[in-house]
This record gives C-alpha cells, sequence and structure tokens, in this order.
C-alpha cells in the first residue's frame, strides 16, 4: 500500500508515521530500533566505495559510525516532514545548531543581520567565535522602518526568532524574507516555541528553520538536540562540509528519545496551550501583573500576526510585576510548589525562572521597569497551577508588606 505525500495528510497524522521503519518480508516493529554503532562494515571494498560516492553526493546513507543509520535517518526524514523541509542535520544542542548554521553560511568580512530579541547565547557566539573571525553581526529591532537600508553588499544572512526569546515579540516574517531574499540574502529562523507545529517559517519566506528538539520534541526534559532543517538540496549541501568538519552528530538513544516524543508532539503541545492560555488569562487580570507575554492573549501586541501565521500557542508564559522588588519577585518563584525553579522548557512539567535584566535589556521591545518571570506552563492541571500562583503572590505580599 502507497504512503500519501506529506502534504496531502494532515500534521497529526504525519506525526505519526513520518520515519516509520518499513516492513521487511511482510513483518517489523512500530518503532524504529535503537541502532548504536561506531563502525560501519561493508561486504567488500566494491560496496565501501559505492557508499562513499552515494555519501559524497549528499545522500542519506552513512559511511561510518557517525553519519548514524536507520534511527537517526527516520528522525531526520520525520522532521523535515514536519518542517516542510528537504533534509534535517542532527546537532548536540540547540545552540550546537545555531552555531553550525552561522559557520557553515558566514565568512570573513561577512554581514549578518541579527533581531535583537533571539536566543541570548547567540551573543555569546558573536562575542567570541565570528567576532574573531572578522564576521560582522548586526541586530535590529523589527519596529526599525529603516531596516532596509541595513542591508548591505556584503549581507548573507538574516536570523530571526519568532515568537522571540523571553517577551515572546511576533516577528512578520514573510515581509522581513521578503527583503532578505529580493537582496539574494538566505533567511534562518528559530522556530524552537512552536516545536515546528504551530509554525511553518519555510513557507513563510525562511531557508532555514532550527530547532532545539530538546524542548517540545523530545518533551519529557531527558534530551539535548538540536535539528536544522533546509528547504533545498542546494542549501543542504553548502551547510554539509561544515556539519562533516566539525563531527557533529547525536547518539542512537537521544534520536530515538527524539523520534518518541515526536509521536505524541500534537497531543502535548495542544494540551500545554490550553493550559498556559488560562494561567496567561489569569495573570492578566492579577493585580499583581503589569503585563503578560504571551501571543495568543487578545491584548498582547503581537496578537494579529500570531493570528495570521501560527495555528497555536505553546506553554511559554512571561509576565512583568506591577510593583513588586527584585526580592519580593524572588519570594514568589521560590514560593512555588508546582513549578521548578529551571532554565529549560518544552518538558511535561513546568517551570519557573527570573529573568535576567541583562537579557531585558537586550529587547528594543523591552520598555518596562519591574521584574519579569518566566513561566513554562506544564501538563498538570492549571486548576493547580493557578491555586499555586495565588499563594506564591500572597506569600510574597505578605513577606514583604510585613
Amino acid at each position: 500500500m502507497s504512503v500519501p505525500a506529506a502534504e496531502d495528510i494532515q500534521q497529526e497524522t504525519l506525526l505519526v508515521h513520518a520515519g516509520a521503519p518499513s516492513l521487511v518480508d511482510g513483518a517489523g516493529p512500530v518503532n524504529t530500533p535503537v541502532i548504536r554503532t561506531s563502525t560501519v562494515r561493508f561486504r567488500d571494498t566494491a560496496t565501501q566505495t559505492a557508499y562513499q560516492q552515494l555519501r559524497a553526493q549528499g545522500e542519506p546513507v552513512a559511511t561510518y559510525g557517525r553519519h548514524g543509520l536507520e534511527t537517526h535517518r527516520a528522525l531526520e526524514q520525520a522532521v523535515s516532514s514536519l518542517e516542510g523541509g528537504y533534509r534535517s542535520f542532527l546537532t548536540p544542542s540547540g545552540l550546537s545548531a545555531i552555531t553550525l548554521v552561522l559557520l557553515s553560511l558566514l565568512s570573513p568580512g561577512d554581514h549578518v543581520l541579527v533581531s535583537d530579541s533571539v536566543y541570548s547565547p547567540i551573543r555569546r557566539v558573536d562575542k567570541t567565535l565570528l567576532k574573531r573571525l572578522g564576521i560582522d553581526v548586526e541586530y535590529f529591532s523589527v519596529s526599525d522602518s529603516t531596516l532596509s537600508q541595513k542591508f548591505k553588499p556584503n549581507t548573507r544572512l538574516l536570523y530571526v526568532e519568532s515568537p522571540s526569546s523571553l517577551l515572546y515579540e511576533v516577528l512578520d516574517l514573510p515581509e522581513l524574507a521578503a527583503l532578505a531574499r529580493a537582496r539574494g540574502v538566505l533567511v534562518a529562523t528559530d522556530n524552537t516555541w512552536s516545536g515546528g507545529f504551530f509554525y511553518k517559517p519555510l513557507t513563510l519566506g525562511a531557508n532555514i528553520s532550527i530547532q532545539a528538539s530538546t524542548k517540545y520534541i523530545g518533551g519529557h526534559s531527558d534530551l539535548m538536540q538540536g535539528i536544522v532543517t533546509v528547504d533545498t538540496p542546494e542549501l543542504f549541501a553548502l551547510i554539509a562540509p561544515t556539519y562533516e568538519a566539525l563531527g557533529l552528530t547525536v547518539g542512537a538513544d537521544d534520536a530515538y528519545l527524539a523520534l518518541r516524543g515526536l509521536r505524541t508532539l500534537s497531543v502535548r503541545l495542544r494540551q500545554h496551550q490550553v493550559n498556559a492560555l488560562e494561567v496567561a488569562r489569569y495573570l492578566a487580570q492579577h493585580s499583581g501583573v503589569s503585563r503578560v507575554f504571551y501571543p495568543a492573549l487578545e491584548s498582547d501586541p503581537g496578537h494579529r500576526l500570531w493570528k495570521r501565521d501560527f495555528s497555536g500557542a505553546s506553554g511559554l508564559i512571561s509576565f512583568e510585576f506591577s510593583h513588586a522588588s527584585v526580592q519580593a519577585a524572588h519570594t514568589f518563584v521560590d514560593a512555588l510548589s508546582f513549578f521548578g525553579i529551571g532554565a529549560s522548557w518544552g518538558g511535561y512539567e513546568s517551570l519557573a525562572l527570573m529573568a535576567a535584566p541583562e537579557r531585558l535589556q537586550e529587547h528594543s521591545c523591552w520598555t518596562g521597569s519591574h521584574p519579569v518571570v518566566r513561566l513554562h506552563i506544564g501538563l498538570e492541571s492549571p486548576l493547580d497551577l493557578i491555586a499555586d500562583i495565588k499563594q506564591a503572590f500572597d506569600t510574597s505580599n505578605q513577606l514583604h508588606l510585613a
């Protein structure tokens, strides 16, 4: 029986079946097995040579264990199908996925435009690596009406993230991509917030979609991994040599965990959205909150663009206190019972994190003056999470008003 093309089926069906193993002699496992190896054996030297030639031509075959076998191929195929892309690269972390793109596409003397509200460690890559290589990184505000004038003859890449890191500023990707493509500039975007499910940047003008599969694809806080998906064979061929030179790879067990997480991505993300929207609405009416950052809220400045380009929202919410001191905000976070304190997100559990003031200052869209807390709303009952948030506000107020 033939399998319909990815564009002919719904996402939920695709997530269940993409990358599934073929039946051999009429039978086989439902899950792609974990195949671990450091060495690939060949029947003879002619076969080895044939495989080496295929790999040199860009075919997804392995001549060494670092290239991965069936487990890796299944995950690459599944994510490429989810993103609507040509091929994907697997990396050890989300940051390594970002760095792979930057090092593959930029050379000494090149210029790259980066939206100023991106994932903060990109600035560390800039300061410690790109500057040393003579690559000019210019940060811009998406509200800057002069953005078109910032493109230079040596601009090679436009790098963005939507919604943005920490404050979830929604970017008009079609407009930005049109500016870049008119000048022959490639467009890359971080798509981790949506898990690749609620947002399709490759259909909106981007050439590259990057995800930290550590987050929603993995979904269980037990995986470190990144994925880069490209839109054309030419772009795949452009990135592949740097990928090979850096020796990037992931273990078969990690590839399996990501593939397993993909199978339930749609139901998990939808529940994260239901829970987060309920919590966001509670926070929006709380007297201790001056603003909630969550594009699915009608009051959010990015709501119109979010509604146009996204099919849903994830579990990440940030909010600014209306009057609390930094000490009171720390007390609030420490008083939470169902929220762990941690820097990651995307797992089944709820997390809370104080936003560092220096990180907020990097965002031109930040105009506040009070502490900000980021919440990842997990799969617990939103009633329990709201009750927990309420008692944390009460505890903080009692301690700091006494």
